[in-house]
């Protein structure tokens, strides 16, 4: 720790602290640990974590240390869907990353409990402890309990689904009002679990945490304890770099694809390499993926939703059930390696007498003989596309059609909506990436349009935006090179076929190269969307989706 606190040459940052309430000796003798916080009152995720700080704060002071909790701005993406908002979302995440990086770095705090609960919101706080290096610990705010509506469950999903088909008024806002029964990320594995899930798998945040639901007293002993581990973590020297090593990232990437995870897990993982120095690529994702079946029967991937996975065990379950692929020696934040954490787990038997389990699978007895995600490529995207291949129907896992083009998520949804999209046909939105949107667009209006009329079993879409990770069905996103960039998905027309192919890995344009060169010299790349503000600077700093798509320009 430095000493910034003594001597007269500190007396004016003294000076300020005990203005603010603290004691001579809280300011010189004991560490300074940042409480970054991002409750707001806009979302249930989020709102809980005001009484949740407290209980860090209470732990902080209980293992000596000295707690300073200040703001950081989040956001509840459900809310923009279907709107050009949305937008905002992922250069959100570097937002965060910024707030905190300049709070801690102005105090010159020792140490950080970060708290949040959201899909961009997690990753965005984990950038900031990559980027200063100091001690930090990661509390997530839960999943909340899933709602029941007429003696069956009913999800944040459904409401979108359901909303686009026809449910009577009144029984439509009989679900609304059911479907978020109390504080908690939406119960279902989209971004929001799979980064907190992830959180864990990675070591920032403690053993067992991750999915302790919201509204339990688990999960304020859990703030109580993060608080504690926080200045154990200072003492024992114990930075970022020092506990998160290719190992950690590989297995985070074993486990997004064994769960089933949400698709912007790959932005996130690939961004927090880069500020760690660490190389990962879409070739681990690939390479991974041919080994790794998905284990995990949470929605979209099973009928299960996350309260469930936690009452089976939650992430050291899933661990243990992955343990032999997994690399043992990483560390966490209690100093344990991931084997000294598993020692005395048992993975869950998948289905026997002995123990039900129906959430949790095994690899020799999977939900899904394939991974989570699959990373094709071809001349459509040459530096690689996603999909969320355990989401997708057998019998469309390979499939062909002619393209259907639009510049934005709304021309999709008007199409759909019209009519002209039939059995067959593969959508193409564009335009819609990092510098595109700018800010790699949720493509959502589109799907669940899709999904509302039946047709996520015989239309396929391609895009070089991205999805919520509650969407599903034979979608494909993070195209790259993006259309602004002049990636082939610029040079699509109408009619052009497309093949999509999850087997074998493959993103196709069935034109030939000559053409696509005639194309290629005809195109010219439109003026930008956004010309000022945040979304301005973020498609001039942001790397292509391919590499993270966070706002770094080296």
């Amino acid at each position: 720790m430095r000493d910034l606190w003594n001597g007269p040459g500190a007396a004016h940052r003294r000076v300020i602290y005990k203005g603010a309430g603290y004691s001579d000796d809280d300011i010189r003798t004991k560490p300074h640990i940042g409480i970054a916080n991002t409750f707001t009152e806009v979302s249930p995720a989020h709102a809980h974590l005001r009484s949740l700080a407290e209980a860090v704060k209470q732990g902080v002071w209980e293992a000596g240390g000295l707690p300073f909790e200040f703001g950081v701005p989040a956001t509840c993406g459900n809310v923009a869907i279907g709107m050009e908002e949305m937008k905002y979302e992922l250069a959100g995440r570097d937002v965060v990353a910024m707030a905190v990086e300049f709070v801690s770095r102005v105090h010159a705090f020792d140490g950080l409990v970060m708290l949040s609960s959201c899909d961009n919101i997690i990753p965005g706080q984990m950038l900031a402890a990559a980027r200063l290096d100091i001690p930090s610990v990661l509390l997530t705010g839960g999943p909340m309990y899933p709602g029941v509506w007429r003696g069956r469950q009913v999800l944040t999903p459904d409401i979108n689904v359901h909303g686009l088909s026809g449910v009577l008024p009144r029984e439509f806002n009989e679900m609304e009002d059911a479907a978020c029964p109390g504080y908690g990320a939406c119960a279902v594995m989209g971004t929001a679990n799979t980064m907190q899930i992830l959180s864990e798998v990675l070591g920032f945040s403690l053993p067992g945490t991750a999915t302790i639901p919201a509204a339990t007293a688990a999960r304020i002993r859990a703030a109580r304890e993060s608080g504690r581990a926080a200045v154990d973590l200072i003492r024992r020297g114990v930075r970022p770099s020092e506990m998160l090593k290719r190992g950690s990232l590989l297995n985070a990437v074993i486990v997004d694809l064994a769960i089933g995870g949400s698709t912007n897990a790959v932005l996130h993982l690939l961004s927090l390499a880069r500020d760690l120095d660490i190389d990962l690529s879409l070739d681990d994702f690939d390479r991974l993926s041919d080994d790794t079946p998905c284990i995990c029967a949470v929605r979209p991937n099973g009928p299960y939703t996350v309260v469930d996975l936690h009452e089976e065990g939650g992430v050291p379950a899933i661990l243990s059930a992955l343990s032999g692929k997994l690399d043992l020696e990483t560390r966490d934040v209690t100093g344990l390696t991931l084997a000294e954490r598993l020692d005395g787990t048992r993975p869950c038997p998948g289905g026997s007498n002995l123990c039900p389990c129906a959430v949790i699978k095994t690899p020799e007895d999977p939900v899904s003989a394939s991974s989570g995600l699959s990373v094709l490529r071809g001349n459509l995207a040459p530096d690689g596309a996603i999909i969320r291949s355990s989401g997708v129907p057998e019998d469309m896992r390979r499939f062909s059609g002619p393209a259907k083009v639009f510049h934005n998520d709304s021309e999709g949804l008007q199409a759909v909506e019209k009519g002209e999209i039939v059995p067959g046909d593969v959508i193409v939105i564009r335009y819609e990436g990092c510098r595109g949107a700018p800010g790699m667009k949720e493509i959502m209006l589109t799907t669940d349009a899709m999904v509302a009329r039946g047709l996520d079993r015989s239309v396929g879409l391609v895009t070089d935006g991205r999805f919520s990770g509650f969407n599903y069905g034979p979608i494909v996103g993070h195209v790259s090179p993006e259309a602004m960039d002049g990636g082939p998905i610029a040079l699509v027309k109408n009619g052009d076929i497309i093949t999509v192919d999850i087997d074998g890995k493959v993103l196709r344009l069935d034109v030939l190269e000559p053409e696509l060169q005639c194309r290629r010299a005809a195109w010219h790349r439109p003026s930008p969307k956004t010309t000022r503000g945040l979304l301005a600077l973020y498609a001039a700093t942001c790397r292509p989706a391919h590499e993270g798509g966070a706002m770094q320009n080296w």
